[in-house]
């Protein structure tokens, strides 16, 4: 007969792996959570959806996804001088965008806005004249998104420096009210719950 001893020894050889597994499993999908990963309902995602919008039909974020023509201005006035978009989104020969809008940051003295990569949106990502569930469906697709998957959607809304021109628009024209963090959060909600678009 087994000694009481064996048994435990041979108890802990094959119980203790297990268990240790299952804790390490556990605390990983702890960890996971803690590191800011969301979850969120297809409900969620829509109510996310209607806070986003909300910035992206903001004049600082609708006047330069125009289909050929920037606009100015809270008012989204007509682009004095007129600008057209040309093959690279900035312009034509003559009357380019770095004409005026430098690529470093707003003229203070002007008052003419700048920021890295000043342009209008590719084409593609034109918003002007979109309903929200139209700009919706443009946003999830990576062919009319900038080729984007849902990280490169976040990272975009975060830290694109374009983007964050419109938290520092320069005098003259009204920054976007929302925080940038929060549209950030809503943005990882509405994916998060599967990119759902209003009907």
């Amino acid at each position: 007969m087994r000694s009481t001893q064996t048994v435990l020894r041979r108890f802990a050889a094959i119980s203790l792996p297990v268990l240790f597994g299952t804790v390490l499993l556990f605390w990983e999908a702890g960890m996971n959570t803690s590191q800011g990963e969301t979850t969120a309902s297809a409900a969620d995602s829509l109510q996310a959806w209607d806070k986003i919008v909300t910035v992206l039909e903001n004049p600082r974020c609708l006047n330069c996804h125009q289909v050929n023509s920037p606009r100015q201005g809270d008012a989204s006035r007509q682009h004095v001088p007129l600008v057209v978009r040309g093959e690279d989104n900035m312009g034509v020969p003559g009357m380019r965008c770095t004409t005026c809008h430098s690529q470093s940051g707003n003229n203070p003295t002007s008052g003419v806005p700048g920021a890295p990569a000043w342009s209008l949106a590719p084409v593609e990502m034109n918003w002007q004249g979109l309903s929200s569930a139209e700009i919706c469906q443009q946003l999830r697709d990576p062919k009319r998104n900038g080729n984007r998957n849902a990280e490169q959607l976040v990272h975009h809304f975060a830290e694109d420096n374009l983007v964050g021109w419109g938290w520092n628009p320069g005098k003259g024209r009204t920054a976007v009210s929302m925080p940038r963090a929060e549209l950030v959060e809503h943005v990882q909600t509405w994916l998060a719950g599967g990119s759902e678009c209003p009907k």
